[in-house]
Order: C-alpha cells, then structure tokens, then sequence
C-alpha cells in the first residue's frame, strides 16, 4: 500500500489533535532523546537525578518516549506490508556519492543523530515539536524554525550531492 502524502500529512494532523485532546502537550519527539539520556545516566550516577534539567524532562519512559518507539514500529510493519522491507547498511545514494564502506555511513549517522538532537533541544524542539504542533499553535518561531528546515535541507542537498549548479 503506498502512502500519499495527503494521507499522511492528514494522520498526522489527526494525530496531532489527539495528542493536544487527550494529554494537554504538543506532538513532539526530542524529548525522548532527552529522557533517554537522562535514563541512562541516572543509571551510572543515580544522585545525578537531582539535576535541576531531570527535574523538568524526568528520566522515565513517557508517552513521547512511546511515540518514537511508534514510529520505529510503524515504518517496519509499513515496508513489510508494502513489500520494500530490505536490510540496507548503505544506501545507494549515499554509496554512489561517499562510498560503500557501512562503517562510514554509520558514522556518518551517528554524527548527523548527535548534530539534530542537540539542535532541536537548542530550538526548543524538533522538527515535529515546530513544524507540526507549533505550526498548527501559529506560533511566530515555529513558523520560523520549519522555513529553516526546508532551507537547510534544501541547501545541505545542493551541496552534499552537487545540486548546486
């Protein structure tokens, strides 16, 4: 079954609603990471749960935390009902502009996972956060931050993979 953009972009919204109905908080993502953090190093240094910061994001696992773990599971059990499921160390995009080394690519990953996590709790949120629930409040910096995102990709693309003329 594929998956039209209008559909999704309408689940979404959907989606976007209920969370605003049934907890009272914006759709949003980056918090889990932040929890996730806090998780485990709580676990090495409990008295480190006494942080000001793990006061306000506790170290638990809460509904945003679900909501990852959601979209993980969704996007399997999607490609497995569209038939595309396929293990891909390196894909071909990728491959054909830095190479097939799956160690790269890694950490290339892992790099650009750091880079966006540390930026959307810098913005005050990711890319759900502002241009999902903080478009949708018409909030002036959520505006703002989701024209940036396009940008960004927009521009991280043209240079990345000579797009650029």
């Amino acid at each position: 079954m594929d998956w039209t953009p209008y559909v999704a972009g309408a689940g979404i919204g959907v989606l976007s609603w209920l969370t605003f109905l049934l907890s009272n908080k914006p759709l949003g993502c980056s918090t889990a990471y932040a929890q996730t953090f806090a998780m485990i190093e709580c676990a090495i240094r409990p008295a480190s749960r006494e942080k000001p910061y793990w006061k306000k994001v506790l170290p638990a696992i809460e509904w945003q935390w679900m909501l990852v773990a959601g979209v993980v599971i969704g996007a399997f059990f999607s490609s497995v009902l569209a038939g595309e499921f396929a293990v891909i160390w390196v894909p071909s995009v990728f491959g054909d502009a830095f190479g097939y080394d799956a160690a790269f690519r890694l950490a290339v990953a892992l790099a650009g996972g750091i880079l966006m996590g540390i930026g959307a709790r810098w913005a005050g949120g990711c890319t759900s956060g502002h241009g999902i629930s903080g478009s949708l409040q018409l909030a002036l910096a959520s505006w703002v931050a989701a024209a940036c995102f396009f940008i960004g990709g927009i521009a991280a693309a043209m240079v990345i993979y000579g797009m650029a003329g």
